[in-house]
């Protein structure tokens, strides 16, 4: 049985997006919540795109096939080459697409890019413990738990627990240039 086509597709964030991404982080304040803060105004959005200007860090829209609407976002950040080949994951939903699915369709997207196009060989997700939405997405994909880093992330003024979840590239799988062949 052949899986049904994407009802999403990636495409970079550009600073041409920040109106309309500033809007949805607003909209999307209670669902985000504690769990991560996103810029909410147009000079928050330009300081946060300078991270992306370095090529470590790729920033993604997750788009709606049908309209075009934006229904997340991931970043694959903190890309580190060499043996590690690896990168940490950061993903929202926003408002009204949260919980319909699109989120897992736009990850598998996001993973498949990792894994491709990118390719890095290991994708970390650090989670909050009470965000259950984000915890079982991460389990639907296939991610590992492997444990808690206490006070990891400075958020909504304060360190916060986080679990550790990760997933490697699917065999086969071609490596990066930069990995050492010893």
């Amino acid at each position: 049985m052949s899986e049904m086509p994407s009802r999403v597709e990636l495409r970079p964030l550009t600073l041409s997006d920040q109106d309309e991404f500033c809007s949805l982080v607003q909209a999307s304040a209670e669902l985000h919540g504690p769990y991560m803060q996103l810029p909410a105004t147009p000079e928050d959005f330009q300081a946060w795109m300078r991270r992306f200007d370095d090529g470590t860090n790729v920033g993604l829209l997750i788009r709606v096939r049908e309209n075009g609407e934006t229904a997340g976002m991931v970043n694959i950040n903190s890309i580190i080459r060499g043996r590690y080949q690896g990168a940490s994951l950061g993903y929202a939903a926003f408002v009204p697409y949260a919980g319909k699915g699109y989120m897992t369709e736009g990850l598998k997207a996001a993973l498949r890019y990792a894994f491709t196009e990118l390719r890095l060989h290991r994708l970390e997700a650090n989670i909050q413990p009470g965000n259950k939405a984000s915890l079982a997405l991460a389990q639907r994909l296939g991610f590992r738990y492997e444990g808690l880093s206490p006070e990891y992330l400075y958020i909504d003024g304060a360190w916060r627990d986080h679990e550790r979840w990760s997933i490697t590239a699917p065999a086969p799988w071609a490596p990066d240039p930069s990995l050492p062949a010893v």
